[in-house]
Formats: C-alpha cells, sequence, structure tokens
C-alpha cells in the first residue's frame, strides 16, 4: 500500500506497541490489515474514531498466537552455532582452492615443526641440570685471581677447602663436597676390563645431587672401601645378576666392594657419563696429605640451606681461600649456581656470553622461520582478495557486521594453523632422530604430557591467529556498495603491504644465508691456523694405570724395537690440552706485584721429536745434560709474556728453585685454535707433576693398522689391567670445531627451511600474477612478444624485490656476525664474496621458483587464453 503524506497516521504509541509484541513473521502482515482499516475508518466514522478503534485492535491483539515466535524462522544462533558456520566455511574456502591451501597448509607446517623443534632445543638447554632435585640450592665455589691486569676465573681448588666451608659455615651450607672432574679409569672384574669415566668424591655427594638408586643406598659413600655403580655399567659386568657387594677394581689401584647402583644420569646433565663414583679418600695415602692447601686440583660443590642467601654467603667466604694460602694474586671465593653452570661463561670475573647467545640466536631463528610462513598466508590471502570481494560485498549487503567477518577470516586462518599442526607433528616426529644426532642432544617429545598439547593448542591458535589478522583486517574491510557495483579495484597501492612482507621474507633469508657462509668461513679458517706440530702420523694414548708409568721405559724399547713406532714420549698433558698452570714464576727485571699466568707441561726429553715442535733459539732438551732436570723450554708467548730480550740462558725461579732456559719453542696451538697460544713452559723435572699421556709417532712405512696392532700386542704385556686406548692427535684436534661446526650445520639447516618457506610463498605469488595477467599474456604474445619476454615480464618484479632484500640484508648480517666473531681472538676477516655470493644464490633461488610458472604462462596458447577471458 502506498501512504500519501496528507493521509492521516494511526497513533504512533500503537503502532510502537505492535512492532514490540507481535511476532516478527506476522507483523507485516497485521500491520498492513489494520492500516486499510484505519483510512476505511477515517472515511466512514471520523478520524477521532478511528483512532480510537485503532488503539483498541492493537490491544485486542496482545494474544499468544500473535506473540509467538517461529524459531524455524528465526532461530537463535549460539557461539557454538557460529564457530560451527565459520569452520564449515572455512573448509569449503579450502577444498575449493586446492593449490593456495596446501601451499599455505605446507609452508605452515614446515613453519611450525621447525618452531617447535627450536622450541624443544631451547627448553632443553634451559632445563639442563633440572633433572637434580636440589637444583636451586647446588653452587659451584669458584675463585677470581688478579693476573697480568685482568680476571682470571678457575674452579680448580684446594681439598681441605671443603672441610673449612663443611665446618665454619655449616649453617649456610647443606653439603659442601671436595669432588674431581670426570676421569677415565680402568674397571676390571675377572676377566672384564672396561675404560670407564668417574668421579671421586666426598660423602654427601650422592645425596646432595640427588642419584636414583636402583639398589642399595647413596650413604654407602662413607665408607673408603665402597664404590657406587651406573645401571649401565652394572649390566655390563654382571647382566641380570644382583652387582651388590662384588668386588671391583679401579685402575688397577684401588679393589672397591658395589653398595650401590644408580640411574644413568641423562645427557642434559652436567654428571652425564659418569659410571661409578668412589670415595675420594682412597686418593690421599693420609689424613695429612688431604689437607694441602697449595695443590689446586679438586672442584668444590655445595647445597645451601633452603633459607641462605647466595650473595650473602659469596660475601661471607670471600677470603677463606687467601686467609689458608697467602696467593700473591689475592684469590678472592664466590658461589656459582647450577642455573648458570651450562648456559654461562666467565670472562674478565663476570659473566659473558656463553652458550646462552645460542639459545637467543636459535629463539630469534625460530620465531623467523615461523613469521615467514605466517607471511606466506598473508600474502596469498590478500594476493586473493578480488575473488573474495564479492562475498564480503554480498554479506555485508545482506547485514554482517564486520567483526563477524574478522572472525569468519580468522577461523579460516586458525583452520589451516590446525591442520598444518598435525603435519608438523608427523614431521617433527620424522626429523627428531637426525636433528638429535645433529645437535648432539637426546630430545623426545613426551605425547603423554598434557602440558605439551596445551602449548600445542595454544600455539595453534596463536599461529592462526598471527597469520590471519592483516587478511582479516583487510578483506573485511571493503566497501560493498563498490563491490556489488562492480566498481571495486584493489588497485596498485593494495599490492604494497605484499611487496613489504617479500621483502621482510628474503631479508630473513639472505640473512641467514650470509651468517651460514661466515660461521663455515671462520672454521675454516681457524681450521688452517698454522699449528706449529705435525700432527700426522701422532697418536695420544691416555695413562689409566700406574704400570703404564712405571713400564715406561721397557714399553718405549720394545716399541722401538718392533718397528711400528719413530717416536715415543710422555707429558702430563695432551697434545691438545694444557692440564695444569702456575703463577708463582719470576724472573729478572719483572715487577714484583705483577702475578702472570703460564700453562706448565711436564714432558720427557723426546717430546719435541715426537711432537715435531719447531726450535726457535737454543737447544731441544737432552738425556747428554743432566742439568735439564732444572731447565725451562718456553714458547714464543712466554717469551713475549716475560720481555725478556735474550731468554736463553736467563734464570727463572718457581718453587724456590732456579730453572735455567735453554731454547725457546714456536707456539703450538694445544688449546683453543680460536684463541691466542698462552704462554707456556715446558720441563722435564717429574717430582713436580706426573705424566698423563704416551705420545706415539707412528712408522710411516709402515701402514696404520700394522703399527697399531704391534702398539696392542706391546702395550697388552706391560699392561694387563687396561684396554687398548688411543686416539689420534688430527682427531682430537678437530673435535675443538665440533661445537661452531654443530652451530654452522643448524644454522645452514635453517637458513635452507627459510628460503624454502619463502619460496613456497614465491611460488604461489607467481602461480596468481600468471593467473591474473592471462589476458594481458595472451595479448602481447598475439602482438609478438616471445616467451623470453613474458618470462621477464613476471619474473622482474620479484627479481626486484630480492634485490632491495639483498641490500637490507647485507648490513644486517654483518652487524650481527661481526658480533659474534668478537668474542674469538683467531679470527676470519668479514670478505665481500659472501655477501656477492649469498645475493647470488639468493637471485638464482628466486628466479628458479619464479620461472616455472613464467614460463608456464609463456608458453599457454593465447588463443585459448583470450577465448576464457
Amino acid at each position: 500500500m502506498i501512504q500519501d503524506n496528507t493521509t492521516p497516521k494511526p497513533p504512533q504509541w500503537a503502532s510502537w506497541l505492535l512492532k514490540k509484541f507481535c511476532a516478527p513473521h506476522l507483523l507485516e502482515e497485521i500491520e498492513q490489515d489494520l492500516e486499510e482499516l484505519y483510512e476505511t475508518r477515517i472515511e466512514t466514522v471520523g478520524i477521532k474514531q478511528a483512532r480510537y478503534r485503532y488503539v483498541q485492535d492493537v490491544v485486542s491483539l496482545l494474544r499468544p498466537f500473535i506473540l509467538k515466535r517461529k524459531p524455524s524462522l528465526y532461530p537463535s544462533l549460539t557461539l557454538f552455532d557460529m564457530i560451527t558456520n565459520y569452520f564449515k566455511i572455512s573448509l569449503r574456502q579450502l577444498l575449493r582452492n586446492k593449490v593456495y591451501s596446501f601451499i599455505n597448509i605446507g609452508g605452515l607446517c614446515v613453519g611450525m615443526a621447525v618452531a617447535m623443534l627450536i622450541g624443544l632445543w631451547v627448553n632443553d638447554e634451559l632445563s639442563f641440570n633440572q633433572y637434580h632435585q636440589n637444583y636451586d640450592h647446588i653452587i659451584q665455589v669458584l675463585e677470581n685471581e688478579e693476573l697480568d691486569g685482568g680476571i682470571e676465573t678457575f674452579s680448580s681448588l684446594p681439598m681441605p677447602l671443603s672441610h673449612t666451608l663443611r665446618t665454619d659455615y655449616k649453617s649456610d651450607f647443606k653439603y659442601v663436597v671436595a669432588t674431581t672432574w670426570h676421569w677415565e679409569k680402568v674397571i676390571s672384574y675377572g676377566d672384564q676390563k672396561l675404560t670407564m669415566t668417574g668421579r671421586f668424591a666426598e660423602a654427601g655427594f650422592p645425596e646432595m645431587i640427588t642419584l636414583h638408586m636402583y639398589a642399595g643406598s647413596p650413604a654407602a659413600l662413607t665408607d673408603p672401601s665402597s664404590v657406587l655403580i651406573s645401571q649401565s655399567l652394572a649390566y655390563t659386568l654382571f647382566g641380570e645378576s644382583d652387582p651388590i657387594d662384588k668386588m671391583i677394581t679401579l685402575g688397577n689401584q684401588y679393589t672397591l666392594q658395589i653398595k650401590g647402583v644408580y640411574e644413568d644420569l641423562p645427557r642434559n646433565s652436567t654428571f652425564h657419563g659418569m659410571d661409578f663414583i668412589a670415595p675420594i679418600e682412597i686418593l690421599f695415602p693420609g689424613k695429612e696429605a688431604m689437607n694441602n692447601w697449595q695443590s689446586s686440583s679438586f672442584q668444590i660443590l655445595g647445597q645451601l640451606q633452603p633459607n641462605s642467601n647466595l650473595a650473602a654467603v659469596s660475601a661471607k667466604i670471600t677470603d677463606v681461600l687467601y686467609q689458608h694460602n697467602q696467593d700473591r694474586a689475592k684469590p678472592s671465593l664466590f658461589l656459582h649456581p647450577m642455573h648458570k653452570w651450562h648456559l654461562y661463561a666467565f670472562k674478565n670475573g663476570i659473566y659473558e656470553g656463553g652458550r646462552i647467545e645460542y639459545v637467543y640466536l636459535f629463539s630469534l631463528i625460530g620465531g623467523f622461520v615461523l613469521l615467514l610462513a605466517c607471511i606466506n598466508f598473508m600474502n596469498l590471502s590478500t594476493a586473493r582478495s578480488q575473488k573474495r570481494a564479492r562475498e564480503v560485498g554480498i554479506r555485508k549487503a545482506i547485514g554482517s557486521l564486520r567483526r563477524q567477518l574478522i572472525n569468519q577470516f580468522l577461523s579460516e586462518s586458525v583452520l589451516v594453523a590446525f591442520f598444518a599442526f598435525v603435519l608438523s607433528l608427523l614431521l617433527l616426529q620424522l626429523v627428531l632422530p637426525p636433528f638429535n644426532d645433529l645437535a648432539d642432544k637426546e630430545i623426545r617429545v613426551v605425547w603423554t604430557d598434557a602440558y605439551f598439547w596445551i602449548a600445542g593448542i595454544c600455539f595453534t591458535l596463536l599461529t592462526g591467529l598471527l597469520a590471519g589478522s592483516y587478511p582479516a583486517l583487510y578483506l573485511s574491510s571493503f566497501n560493498p556498495v563498490k563491490v556489488l557495483k562492480g566498481t571495486f579495484g584493489v588497485g596498485e597501492r593494495a599490492a604494497i603491504p605484499r611487496k613489504i612482507l617479500v621483502v621482510v621474507q628474503f631479508t630473513v633469508s639472505v640473512s641467514l644465508i650470509i651468517s651460514t657462509l661466515l660461521v663455515y668461513t671462520q672454521i675454516e679458517f681457524a681450521k688452517n691456523r698454522p699449528i706449529g706440530y705435525n700432527r700426522e702420523g701422532l697418536v695420544n694414548m691416555p695413562i689409566s694405570t700406574p704400570e703404564m708409568e712405571e713400564r715406561y721405559e721397557a714399553i718405549r724399547n720394545e716399541l722401538s724395537a718392533s718397528g711400528a713406532v719413530a717416536e715415543i714420549a710422555l707429558s702430563s698433558s695432551s697434545i691438545t690440552e694444557v692440564s695444569s698452570s702456575a703463577n708463582n714464576l719470576d724472573w729478572q727485571g719483572k715487577d714484583p706485584n705483577r702475578q702472570a699466568l703460564f700453562g706448565t707441561v711436564l714432558v720427557t726429553p723426546d717430546f719435541g721429536k715426537v711432537v715435531g715442535w719447531k726450535i726457535k733459539e737454543g737447544r731441544d732438551f737432552s738425556r747428554a745434560f743432566s742439568t735439564d732436570s732444572l731447565a725451562f723450554l718456553l714458547n714464543e708467548a712466554a717469551v713475549k709474556l716475560t720481555g725478556l730480550k735474550n731468554p736463553v740462558g736467563e734464570t727463572i725461579r718457581w718453587h724456590d728453585k732456579n730453572w735455567k732456559v735453554i731454547g725457546v719453542v714456536k707456539d703450538m696451538v694445544m688449546e683453543s685454535p680460536y684463541e691466542p697460544v698462552r704462554p707456556i713452559v715446558f720441563f722435564i723435572n717429574n717430582r713436580e707433576r706426573m705424566f698423563n699421556s704416551i705420545h706415539i709417532k707412528l712408522n710411516p712405512s709402515l701402514s696404520s693398522r700394522g703399527a697399531l696392532s704391534n702398539i696392542e700386542r706391546v702395550m697388552k704385556k706391560h699392561n694387563l689391567a687396561s684396554s687398548f686406548e688411543y686416539r689420534f692427535a688430527d682427531l682430537e684436534y678437530a673435535k675443538k670445531f665440533a661445537a661452531e661446526e654443530r652451530i654452522g650445520t643448524l644454522a645452514a639447516f635453517f637458513a635452507t627451511l627459510a628460503i624454502f618457506i619463502s619460496c613456497l610463498g614465491l611460488f604461489g605469488l607467481a602461480s596468481y600474477t600468471a593467473e591474473q595477467r592471462r589476458k594481458e599474456i595472451g595479448i602481447r604474445k598475439v602482438l609478438g612478444a616471445s616467451v623470453f619476454n613474458v618470462w621477464a615480464l613476471l619474473s622482474k618484479d620479484f627479481v626486484g624485490l630480492v634485490m632491495f632484500s639483498i641490500l637490507i640484508a647485507s648490513p644486517l648480517a654483518y652487524y650481527f656476525i661481526d658480533n659474534w666473531l668478537e668474542k674469538y681472538e683467531y679470527r676470519t676477516p668479514v670478505s665481500l664474496w659472501i655477501f656477492v655470493a649469498a645475493g647470488f644464490a639468493a637471485l638464482a633461488i628466486t628466479l628458479i621458483t619464479v620461472s616455472f610458472q613464467a614460463l608456464k604462462a609463456a608458453l599457454m596458447n593465447p588463443v585459448r587464453s583470450l577465448r576464457n577471458e
């Protein structure tokens, strides 16, 4: 009905009342009937009477059947109904666009798997030592000394320090124990001989670190004739038999009774690989020998009382060592909490760097890789915005609110993230074993852990919301009027955010490529460093029993006679380490207030011939000179430290004796290949130190296998208590690069995945661009464009973006890698070729990725393209 504006209207309040109480599905019909009746009454009974009767009719309609709504026509939607509807639509969209769904889900799957892998690695690093129940209260006592203008931190302390702390500060400590480091010892039981690692420790050590006992008691260590062994050692020696009370021999010296078997300690524990714990008292001939404050050869560990404050206790004990040992270096003690043992390192007396830097680095990489996958989703979703525009316009036109559209698009991204999460769990399970080999870990997923699943669900939701946030805001902002009129266009500006995201992706990827190349360059630089001795055919054997040292001369003679060896010698350290040092050396012209630290290596006179060191000045040790028992050979670093102009013939005072310098040897890299060689003195007087290693130069005219076979025969003849153990010096040296190589390999692994994810997104964008420009390509081909022209047309935009990424990534990567190299004293220069190579690699990968779609479009029949359009 068409109403004339001059026609009187019924009472407004009555019309309002009718709309409020009347069921919506009946309102229109009733309202029209009442208004027609109202107009008729105006003509018959007048306006006043018509208005009165209209009100009367409205009131009379207040009946149940008029009030009742029809649920089938007006359903009340619950939150569950809404979510179900969102996911139905999302699933339909995924199935309708299979290629883009595959790219989105595949990219997010890889990104989430990498993020979870790094998350597990970071968790493993941060939870290091948490196996021990007293983790929050266990400490190590360390010592700072002022040496040559800097502060050196030492963990080697005198044995009686533990007793002093235990008795004088018992209100602060629950336990204080002295222990050795992990030592290799031959364990004999019957005919079995095994070389195992373990510790000698004071009573209280097993209770402090909380061993999980399978049999026996940790308190048994109070008995000097007892020993505790690991579960794996017990099984190796005794199989299924009960090992308790069985007798075993350590190093052919100590016969001990097994009083306990404990669970093997996990890999992420400082005490991993500890196969036995023996009483430390058996290392000393008596109580008096244990009270030597001059010998610093032990670790001092402790457990604080629950109410003790670490800083306050540190302040209390700082002078304890100096009070008992008036060292000129003025040692000060402090407590090092267990939660910092693994991740932090000391430099100049304070925490600086350490593995915590790698935890930060890989956390950052994990976040970036996930971000790359989310960017793929954003890019592909916004690229397809034109296709979704009509849908958005229609939904808005029929009443959808913007927030409802945002919820719908976020539902799509969460659904994609959920599918990606399920697939990433499968991928994670597949790659964990090789990843563990790569990272030297034993990481595993505890599938029954509720926290894992809660964290996984939160992670999935966050990933879905992050990936879908920008597309949801962008797509829901379309103007429905323009869309439905057909005047809507995404325009050039709409592509700008997408280009920025591509640049971000490739900036991250190129930075990772540059960083990986620089890590490997640094490793190669250190590997190629001149080491000052000859590693070829050089073999080291640890001295694991007294017989090996006692029968050394007989072993040496027989090996020389066998022709298997060219030279043989002993030393107190292997060729790849310096295990002892001294700060109490004096020489003419030295500032009396100066404290200088030297490495000290005890050798036999033939050591130089075995390792092939270079004599720079003076002469080598010789058995022909009895005076060499009080002689020093200095390395070049020691000469530089002393400042002696003509060191040969000079006298150095050490341990109240005068030592004559007879020669200078070229610096040998015996410790870290990344640091300067430290000052070392070599001597042959064996009253101050013990020999720990036998060095053998294999006869080059024999095969290594044949020579080692002869050596084994001789060693077994003279050292029945020990198995034949040997290590090649070049392999031992190579282990010094293991940490950096592991970091480099992991960085390369993640850089490859980052590039893969970026290229996946690029592939999708190239595919979409080719599809959008099909008509243009067809026209160009009809007008004579070649395949190359079309390929260049579609590739140039992506190449430009990647080149821009290279320009941004190069200074960024340089900044971070230069900071990383700062920690190495001996480091590679940052070469330009690395940036050029990384740039070419990124461009080549981009072209390969884009070219597939570009060539596919270029080779398409233009008639078919134009006909479809």
